[in-house]
């Protein structure tokens, strides 16, 4: 469930910058590292993007 942090007009930029602080802080962290690497697949990549994209010439 998203968090909504709510900034009103007048509000100090001291006072923005710790709630965006606080608010980051309670988002769970996650680890992207297990996404890194190669992709190992049959199918050309170029071939594949012109494909999707119907740019057959």
């Amino acid at each position: 469930m998203p968090m909504v942090t709510i900034i009103k007009k007048g509000t100090s930029v001291i006072q923005m910058k710790r709630l965006l602080k606080e608010a980051f802080s309670k988002t769970p962290k996650r680890n992207i590292r297990q996404y890194a690497g190669v992709l190992k697949t049959d199918v050309d990549p170029l071939k594949y993007q012109k494909k999707m994209r119907n740019e057959w010439s």
